[in-house]
């Protein structure tokens, strides 16, 4: 989002150009059930339009600007559209549950990894896709953000790096967990990353990878 209208087809595709091993993305439900990315529950913010997602159709949403002449995407444009890997984040259980049914059809636990603030939609992904993998994200937390996701079977943490201590990270280590931090978009952060070793960070700005390599 730092270079490329965010949660749009031609972000992704900008990601994938920019050789970056992931792309994150977020999901939610339209008023008829559809898949949408795009990251906030309001359209608000990065569209021409107003009001909540759930309360819009797909048809609706389409005729919104998501920035540059961008049209609101659904999940499975995305699937299209590039090739890379896929972090997915939902928002609560419905989601689980529509993103499950896509996964099943189209085989798609090797290539995306689900991910969410909310226990629950963890926990329910995980029921629904065996062999999903999963990460629980958190904002504001301590080291039971730990015990939360070994409880619903998460496989990663990813969190705020802003609050990321080496106190989180050694319990995380010690519970087996991968430790990804967000949002890194400077040297001094991801100097940081690769000082607690943390398995990766997700960034607004593709050529951090870049120049991170001999700066940081």
């Amino acid at each position: 989002m730092g270079v490329e209208p965010e949660n749009t087809l031609r972000s992704f595709v900008a990601a994938q150009r920019a050789g970056l091993d992931l792309i994150e993305l977020d999901l939610h439900l339209s008023k008829d059930g559809a898949l949408v990315v795009m990251h906030d529950a309001d359209v608000d913010r990065t569209t021409d339009g107003s009001g909540p997602i759930a309360e819009k159709t797909l048809a609706e949403l389409r005729a919104l600007d998501a920035g540059r002449g961008e049209r609101v995407p659904v999940f499975e444009e995305v699937l299209e559209a590039v090739s890379a890997p896929l972090q997915v984040e939902i928002k609560d259980v419905a989601a689980a549950r529509a993103l499950a049914e896509v996964m099943r059809a189209r085989d798609l636990t090797a290539r995306v990894e689900v991910s969410s603030f909310h226990d629950d939609a963890v926990a329910e992904i995980a029921r629904l896709v065996p062999g999903v993998r999963t990460a629980l994200v958190a904002s504001r937390y301590g080291t039971d953000v730990v015990d939360r996701a070994v409880a619903v079977g998460a496989a990663a943490l990813c969190l705020d790096i802003r609050r990321l201590t080496l106190e989180v990270v050694e319990h995380a280590r010690a519970s087996g967990l991968r430790i990804v931090g967000w949002v890194v978009n400077t040297q001094e952060q991801l100097r940081l990353v690769r000082a607690l070793e943390l398995d990766g960070a997700t960034t607004d700005y593709p050529e951090i990878k870049r120049t991170g390599r001999f700066t940081a």
